[in-house]
């Protein structure tokens, strides 16, 4: 099928088409769109459809699990609540979009990890108070930030993470242990 514009309509485009247009009701003197008959599908040899899950358990095993997020220890939390222990990196990601935000972070805690920082600060801000134009959310890097730390390619570089006190920011900023960097042999 082509579309208006001379472009070639994928199968995926064709059958979302007609689910859409079955959905709402017809103009008058037009009739509803017929739904599509299901082509039958192809056979597929049996030894694939065996080895599928036994390659994808294989793969699964091959790969270890990221260990779990620890919290920052009570003595270490102590230590900066008292101001005897400083941070030894910061980030400020105001005023950045998700995606820069994200791809920032990503860049200070791989820089960090490799110059031997343990600690670092990830400051989010908190978001405006208040409804915003348009309904759109605010904070949205404060609830980002703890999930994209959670997410397989920041896992082998991050021990654990907390709020940051309030003389680092408090509710708005993210204290970060990170992992040590691991030394490769010869």
């Amino acid at each position: 099928m082509r579309s208006r514009r001379g472009k070639t309509l994928s199968p995926a485009d064709i059958a979302l088409w007609r689910e859409v247009a079955r959905s709402v009701t017809p103009l008058p003197g037009r009739k509803p769109v017929e739904p599509e008959q299901p082509e039958p599908a192809a056979p597929t040899p049996i030894m694939a459809e065996a080895t599928i899950p036994a390659v994808a358990a294989k793969l699964a095993q091959s790969r270890p699990a990221p260990p779990p997020l620890a919290p920052l220890e009570r003595r270490l939390r102590t230590q900066l609540r008292r101001g005897q222990q400083g941070v030894e990196a910061v980030i400020d990601l105001h005023g950045m979009r998700q995606d820069e935000a994200h791809l920032a972070l990503r860049a200070f805690l791989r820089r960090e990890q490799a110059r031997g920082c343990k600690l670092a600060l990830v400051v989010t801000g908190k978001g405006a108070a208040g409804d915003s134009l348009f309904g759109e959310e605010r904070g949205v890097l404060r609830r980002m930030v703890p999930h994209w730390l959670r997410l397989p390619d920041l896992r082998p570089l991050v021990v654990g993470f907390e709020e940051a006190e309030q003389r680092h920011g408090g509710t708005g900023a993210l204290y970060i242990r990170l992992r040590r960097q691991r030394e490769i042999g010869p």
